[in-house]
């Protein structure tokens, strides 16, 4: 018999129920600005507002594209 103490092997949530859980249990979001899931409007919100709370990501420190 194995035992691991809690949060340490056995076993390992996939990292979308990590943020599924995250959303219900804290109402905190975590997104991937490219998930294929999202629209381009979709995205563009969540990159302005990351932009807003946080600043611009590095990659787009010298400007965007478009």
């Amino acid at each position: 018999m194995r035992w691991h103490p809690k949060g340490y092997g056995g076993h390992r949530w996939d990292p979308d129920q990590v943020k599924r859980e995250g959303w219900r249990e804290q109402g905190l979001l975590a997104v991937l600005l490219e998930d294929a899931r999202l629209t381009w409007p979709e995205r563009e919100l969540v990159r302005q507002l990351g932009e807003k709370l946080y600043g611009p990501r590095p990659s787009d420190e010298g400007g965007r594209h478009g």
